[in-house]
């Protein structure tokens, strides 16, 4: 019984071992365009870890079936699955901008502040991930927490009181809409919640908050 117990951990270790001799080179970049530097890149199942250079590149040991993971503020996380097939990966890696992630994201070197303000006031077609959504009511439910979707009405601050005119004003280019349906989210450029005072310089009309959207 000894003998077939050590013959079958002389079997298994080197099937442990030499799943994890594979190499997987690949390359980050926001916007699109620009190297993502000093980020951590992950392999889940074979628990090893890699950081890009100062072009994006990276290159990781892995399992055959692993999923590379990307867990690191200020970007949207991200998991690709890998099959033994998969020996190189681009990721264009989704900016969530705010002022403490553009802080984040030049003080740690991800990209440089001069790059980063360019991008966010210029690329933002570039940074979407709007053509993942069906249609324009779930782009608007995935991206924006405490929005309410009922009927083809928004309601931005949550109410379930769906009486009266409760709805948000909806602006589209600029110009006052009651339906938005016929919206593909990949026409779709951006898209603001106002409320509040910034609702406000829309008088009464915005009283209930303001949907500003912009398509191509």
């Amino acid at each position: 019984m000894k003998k077939i117990l050590l013959l079958l951990a002389i079997v298994i270790i080197p099937v442990g071992i030499f799943a994890q001799n594979r190499v997987i080179y690949g390359r980050l970049t926001v916007f699109n365009t620009y190297p993502v530097k000093n980020l951590e890149v992950r392999a889940k199942k074979a628990k090893t870890s890699a950081i890009t250079d100062s072009l994006g590149r990276f290159s990781i040991v892995c399992f055959d079936k692993d999923v590379i993971q990307i867990k690191t503020k200020p970007f949207k996380p991200v998991s690709k699955r890998v099959d033994a097939k998969t020996d190189s990966l681009v990721l264009n890696l989704y900016f969530i901008d705010s002022q403490v992630n553009r802080e984040r994201a030049v003080g740690y070197g991800y990209i440089s502040k001069k790059d980063l303000m360019y991008a966010v006031d210029h690329l933002q077609q570039e940074n979407n991930d709007f053509c993942n959504y069906t249609n324009i009511y779930e782009l608007i439910r995935g991206r924006f927490s405490g929005i309410t979707v009922s009927n083809g009405n928004i309601y931005v601050r949550g109410s379930t009181n769906f009486q009266g005119h409760t709805e948000a004003l909806i602006l589209v280019n600029g110009v006052a809409t009651s339906s938005i349906a016929d919206i593909a989210p990949c026409d779709v450029v951006s898209i603001d919640i106002l409320k509040d005072t910034a609702a406000a310089i829309y008088g009464s009309r915005g009283a209930n908050g303001v949907v500003l959207i912009r398509t191509k």
